[in-house]
């Protein structure tokens, strides 16, 4: 087994209410939940970082693209969003991912981008299976 990340990210939370501390190679960042659930909103809760990184990802995987292919496409944004459905007494999540450029495009070339968004590493993950292994450790 081979990682995809050197070094870990880790975390951890105190006493402040949802308040925690993400540890990651470059840094660290606060998350926390918006006041309306307790939190006093100080970073960005867990749905918003899951819903960054896929459109991080998307903006990413699409400059390498474009710039490989050499299009002229100076900007992109992307914006997204999820939500919750039940269907046949199980819960699915839907991600909607809206991704538009600065400049007119044309339609075949459109329609390859957005293979390339679907294929960016965080579409593929959150489309296929996951397995979290978790294990439990005490501190004496």
């Amino acid at each position: 087994m081979k990682y995809i990340l050197e070094n870990p990210v880790s975390g951890h939370i105190g006493q402040q209410k949802y308040k925690t501390t993400i540890l990651w190679r470059n840094g660290e960042l606060i998350t926390d939940e918006p006041e309306k659930l307790g939190g006093k909103d100080l970073g960005p809760d867990p749905y918003t970082l899951l819903i960054s990184s896929l459109v991080s990802c998307t903006l990413a995987t699409l400059r390498m693209y474009i710039d490989k292919k050499e299009l002229n496409i100076d900007e992109i944004q992307v914006s997204a969003n999820m939500y919750l459905r039940i269907e046949k007494e199980q819960v699915v999540t839907y991600f909607d991912r809206e991704i538009s450029f600065g400049q007119a495009v044309e339609e075949d070339t459109v329609l390859r981008l957005q293979q390339i968004a679907d294929e960016c590493p965080i579409s593929k993950i959150l489309k296929g299976n996951a397995i979290v292994n978790t294990t439990m450790k005490t501190n004496p």
